[in-house]
């Protein structure tokens, strides 16, 4: 259970500093921790003043061991901070990541008795604070569990019910699932492409939230749901596909950040489109070469079956446009392999076709301290994307390099020039095998 400034626990975790008049037995190792019975204290130690990616790291480890009922001083640990660097807010969000149950199958069962964590801050608005991201932590950790979930029990019609479920219920949310006859009637040719070889149906999951009516403005989410991701007849090595089961994580993302914005009561009018289905070969599986009409009605030569995720996409882009009115896009997917070789694990790549919707996006992040690293997307780009002499695009450039902002430039055929952002976030949707629900801090940020 956690608490904000309510009944007193046994111990109390509190942070000191180097230049702190310390007892004696304290341990001086940035860090370290420190239980003094007699003051009923577990003193936490460092050398410096903390920052939220420090603040977050050591929250994060202190919550996972801790075995006892503990008040967590927030105030000792924002000593010397700077005042941007928002060390209260990394605590009690970094409570709330870390005491979350992971998903698990695992018949014997760890002792689920979790200790109860009151946190004390004295700021003025700690319950304020504390509500909101308590609403946003509780869907970073439902995406999570959507993330980690194994592909079997995970596959397009469960991950829709599970939406369904969560999203029941809550003021000016309304939540639609498109089943494949319906597909089929829209025309996503593209999306139904790349389904074609799985026994399993594909599924269209649409929320709509009316936060604001007297605005004509409506901001899209479009997620990648691939929930499990073979690589179709381009088929992916075997270790190639430990952790295919991740590449539904935007669309989990997505679903559950219009969720959390409706639960806050988000001053906005903001709709989710998750095109869910799985890549598998079989004998009505998409044949490489084959050429594809999408909703759009532009064509597309599949040169790459493994390259599927920016088809679903394709198709969900222009439902959001065509079929919700959609003025501005966000779109999060783990598109591409080469953003990794770019950012590594620790940096989500941001592609924007408009400075201005980037630079508030940007602005967001600087609150929810999520990293990004904006990459381009030039006009040799497109080019590479057009090249195909017998159909408007081909789905994947055949040297590989700029792997990212060929695959992004694809995606901007589709956005009948509206600001959009792109979210390659297959470096960072999922770290240790574990999803993070990355990104979904950040747009909450924007739209809270």
């Amino acid at each position: 259970m956690i608490l904000l400034n309510d009944k007193n626990q046994e111990l109390t975790l509190k942070a000191v500093f180097k230049e702190d008049e310390l007892n004696p037995l304290i341990i001086k190792e940035s860090n370290s921790t420190t239980l003094i019975s007699e003051d009923k204290t577990i003193y936490a130690y460092f050398d410096k003043a903390l920052d939220f990616k420090t603040a977050t790291k050591f929250i994060c480890n202190f919550v996972k061991a801790n075995k006892y009922n503990v008040n967590i001083n927030i105030d000792s640990f924002k000593k010397g901070a700077q005042e941007n660097s928002c060390v209260g807010r990394a605590i009690m969000e970094s409570v709330f990541y870390a005491d979350y149950e992971e998903f698990s199958l695992k018949t014997a069962k760890k002792n689920n008795v979790k200790p109860t964590i009151n946190l004390i801050h004295s700021c003025s608005r700690a319950q304020e604070k504390f509500e909101e991201i308590k609403i946003k932590m509780e869907l970073v950790n439902f995406a999570r569990t959507l993330q980690d979930t194994p592909p079997n029990l995970m596959y397009p019609e469960m991950f829709a019910n599970k939406i369904k479920e969560m999203a029941a219920g809550i003021p000016n949310l309304t939540v639609k699932i498109l089943d494949k006859k319906e597909i089929e009637q829209e025309k996503m040719g593209l999306l139904l492409a790349v389904n074609a070889g799985s026994n399993l149906e594909p599924r269209v999951i649409v929320l709509e939230y009316n936060g604001n009516p007297s605005n004509s403005e409506r901001v899209g989410l479009i997620g990648k749901g691939i929930t499990f991701d073979s690589g179709g007849y381009n088929l992916k090595p075997s270790n190639a596909m430990v952790g295919m089961k991740f590449d539904m994580s935007g669309a989990a993302i997505v679903c559950s950040t219009i969720i959390a914005l409706a639960k806050q009561k988000a001053n906005v009018n903001i709709s989710a489109v998750g095109c869910l289905t799985e890549n598998r070969i079989g004998g009505k599986a998409t044949l490489t070469e084959s050429i594809i009409t999408s909703m759009n009605g532009k064509t597309v030569q599949i040169d790459n079956t493994d390259a599927e995720g920016r088809l679903v996409l394709a198709d969900g882009i222009t439902y959001a446009i065509r079929k919700l009115n959609v003025t501005k896009l966000i779109e999060a997917s783990t598109l591409t392999g080469a953003i990794l070789v770019a950012l590594g694990k620790t940096m989500t790549g941001v592609f924007a076709n408009n400075d201005e919707w980037y630079q508030e996006f940007a602005k967001a992040t600087e609150h929810s301290h999520e990293e990004i690293w904006r990459m381009p997307i030039k006009e040799e780009h497109f080019e590479a994307m057009r090249k195909t002499p017998i159909a408007d695009l081909t789905n994947a450039e055949p040297s590989r390099f700029a792997g990212s902002s060929t695959a992004a430039a694809f995606l901007c055929e589709f956005v009948e020039d509206k600001p959009y952002i792109h979210l390659d976030i297959a470096g960072t949707a999922d770290q240790n095998n574990r999803g993070t629900g990355v990104m979904l801090k950040t747009i909450f940020e924007m739209f809270k």
